[in-house]
């Protein structure tokens, strides 16, 4: 009998990675091993589990184990600094993106195989993305402004009515969960401030978080790579090259924060798109594989 475990010692002597193929597995994953809901995109992973420093991807024929240097559980920020920085979670997420688009992955077709409903319509959903998507890169300064000034607070503020109107028995009219309507109250005073509150005072907050973020990563990359190959297993040149972009893009916010807003909203935009062409490009496969059968049937 096998299990992970037993594989995972390469990790502490200099292995980024070590690739596992499933069959040679033959016990399930102990209940150390926690589902993380939130990972740096990696194309062809169906689920991802974290234990400790230890970070599975699982893929349809192995299981991917890497070891993070900080525990996210117990070291969210460290986490977020050192093993994923800023600049490494957009280049994944279009790499992986794109790889769905092109059909070089099945994430999205596999979720979609899941909801019927949505994969009738899944065309209809891509384009709609597509079109979201090209808004945000044409009038990428419109939709920052109605996004903080407008969507966000008017979304929390229905949030709070909903509770609100949710805590109230109509027939007879008498209040029923006075806890709903007290949380919906605060939700919706939430909302109110937020529709008020300035569009400079949001932007510095967005601003000096995005540089923190930055250039607390920059330099502890550039702390690894000054020690050598050996203190960046997961890869030298790229870790050095995300530090030097990642200081760079913090300069530039110094100097032209507009530009930068600008660039992450039309970044979000191309992501928008390239979801929308994965979900398009995934039902297309799926409606002919599903006619494919229908005709073996028939014959």
């Amino acid at each position: 009998m096998t299990k992970i475990e037993d594989y995972l010692e390469p990790l502490h002597n200099g292995v980024w990675e070590v690739e596992i193929p499933k069959e040679d597995v033959t016990e399930p994953l102990s209940d150390d091993w926690k589902k993380s809901p939130i990972n740096v995109p990696t194309p062809g992973t169906i689920a991802s589990y974290r234990n400790g420093q230890y970070h599975v991807h699982e893929t349809k024929t192995e299981w991917m184990v890497h070891l993070d240097r900080y525990d996210p559980k117990l070291h969210p920020v460290l986490h977020l600094m050192d093993d994923a920085p800023l600049f490494l979670m957009i280049s994944e997420t279009l790499v992986m993106l794109s790889s769905e688009a092109r059909g070089k992955s099945t994430n999205i077709e596999s979720k979609l195989k899941e909801q019927e409903r949505f994969l009738k319509r899944g065309f209809y959903f891509g384009l709609f993305f597509i079109l979201l998507g090209f808004v945000f890169v044409i009038r990428p300064d419109v939709v920052y402004y109605s996004l903080l000034q407008v969507i966000v607070p008017l979304a929390v503020i229905v949030i709070g009515i909903i509770s609100i109107v949710k805590g109230i028995k109509f027939y007879p009219l008498q209040v029923s969960d006075k806890k709903d309507q007290v949380n919906g109250l605060k939700i919706l005073i939430i909302g109110i401030v937020l529709a008020i509150f300035p569009i400079i005072i949001w932007t510095l907050i967005l601003l000096g978080i995005l540089c923190i973020w930055m250039f607390a990563s920059a330099i502890m990359l550039l702390n690894r790579v000054r020690k050598g190959k050996s203190a960046v297993p997961e890869g030298f040149y790229s870790r050095f090259a995300i530090a030097i972009v990642s200081l760079i893009l913090v300069i530039v916010i110094f100097i032209m924060p507009e530009a930068v807003l600008t660039l992450f909203m039309i970044i979000v935009g191309l992501v928008i798109i390239l979801i929308g062409l994965a979900v398009i490009s995934a039902t297309f496969k799926l409606k002919k594989r599903s006619q494919q059968s229908a005709k073996e049937m028939i014959a």
